[in-house]
């Protein structure tokens, strides 16, 4: 608690021209003059006084020694926002409009409560990167709709550390919890090259479509169109389970030498079934290499056993089809787009020619240009057949 102002001390000049002035607006808004204000004022805290059980200087010194802190726990705040913003540190709105530093630490229980309510939900996150690692992203508006929803308050009657929500602004209350606790921050899309001094890159990197880069804003606002990125990754018993494996799984193989003798024996034929397997793959890698050479001379443009074999596809479709012909690039990204092609006036008049040969070929015509044009979303056109 601040300590009290030094007894004696007199206000400023300045300090009581304000304070006459301030008088004076207050009387002018009750209609009275300063005088007949500061008797109704003196009047009423002698009421009050009597009400707490005090004298009338007592009680005006008690009001003081109020003013005093308060004035003293604001100028602390102001500090600690200033030192806030000169580090970067990120701040959260809290009552009132004020800005509250976030400290690090541990979680409140409460926003921990939350927090794993909300990972339960489906907010329709997306994954963005975050100091080069990925993370959960969601809008704001999502988790006010689930914090409003009634499987949350079905939630709080279960879990006492839920906080409970009646409108959007306990519902923004309970939210301002997460950033609080560094359980979800606000992020925002960057640029990854903000900030650094060199040009372009020569080569443009390659860029996921959908994958923001983030940074974290240092308001910590609560605005429905905002995102947020989860930092909270939910209970670890996966992880830990996962540690414990692969320490046992060590530990087997240090202890390999104890292993009985029958155990041995098997994990010796293991091993060299697995070398052979490999040693297949790689004569068959080989094998295909040099067969891709020689008929790629002898019969153009050159044959390839399993052509899939080290393509970006499944295990069993990297071995379909057996063998197959070297295809130009540029061909496969024409056969790759000749299904969305439009048909050129050629094409559209053999299909009028094959309508007219026969009825059949007509109707067949008729409905895959039908499927054509709603693939294409061009408008409709008709074209009239003579029947023979």
């Amino acid at each position: 608690m601040a300590a009290a102002p030094p007894h004696g001390q007199q206000p400023s000049p300045q300090q009581m021209a304000a304070m006459q002035q301030q008088i004076a607006a207050e009387a002018e808004k009750r209609g009275m003059t300063p005088q007949q204000f500061q008797q109704w004022q003196r009047h009423k805290i002698e009421l009050e006084s009597r009400k707490a059980g005090m004298t009338y200087e007592q009680y005006v010194t008690k009001l003081k020694q109020q003013v005093f802190e308060n004035h003293q726990r604001q100028q602390q705040m102001a500090a600690q926002q200033q030192a806030a913003q000169q580090s970067g540190q990120p701040q959260a709105q809290g009552q009132g409009g004020q800005q509250v530093p976030i400290n690090p630490g541990a979680p409140d229980p409460k926003a921990t409560a939350v927090a794993k309510w909300l990972r339960g939900q489906d907010l329709k996150t997306r994954t963005c990167i975050l100091n080069g690692q990925r993370k959960d992203m969601f809008r704001v508006k999502r988790a006010l709709r689930a914090l409003q929803s009634p499987a949350y308050k079905t939630a709080c009657a279960k879990n006492p550390l839920l906080t409970p929500v009646t409108d959007t602004a306990s519902a923004s209350e309970t939210f301002k919890l997460l950033p609080l606790s560094l359980l979800a921050l606000r992020v925002s899309k960057s640029d990854p090259h903000e900030g650094h001094n060199h040009g372009p890159p020569a080569k443009q990197q390659k860029r996921v479509k959908g994958l923001w880069t983030v940074k974290i804003e240092q308001q910590q606002e609560v605005l429905e169109d905002l995102h947020y990125v989860w930092l909270y990754e939910g209970p670890q018993w996966k992880q830990k389970m996962y540690a414990a494996g692969a320490l046992v799984l060590i530990m087997a193989v240090v202890m390999f030498p104890l292993w009985p003798v029958t155990l041995r024996i098997g994990v010796w034929y293991l091993s060299m079934g697995a070398l052979g397997l490999i040693a297949l793959f790689f004569a068959m890698a080989i094998f295909r290499a040099i067969l891709f050479a020689v008929t790629y001379f002898a019969v153009p443009p050159g044959l390839w056993l399993y052509p899939n074999l080290f393509e970006d596809v499944g295990f069993f479709d990297s071995f379909r089809p057996v063998w197959g012909w070297q295809e130009d690039k540029k061909k496969k990204k024409s056969k790759k787009g000749s299904g969305n092609a439009a048909p050129t006036g050629d094409k559209a008049t053999a299909a009028a020619a094959s309508a007219k040969s026969t009825g059949s070929s007509l109707a067949a015509a008729a409905k895959s240009t039908a499927s054509d044009v709603k693939n294409r979303n061009l408008k409709p056109r008709v074209e009239e057949v003579e029947e023979d």
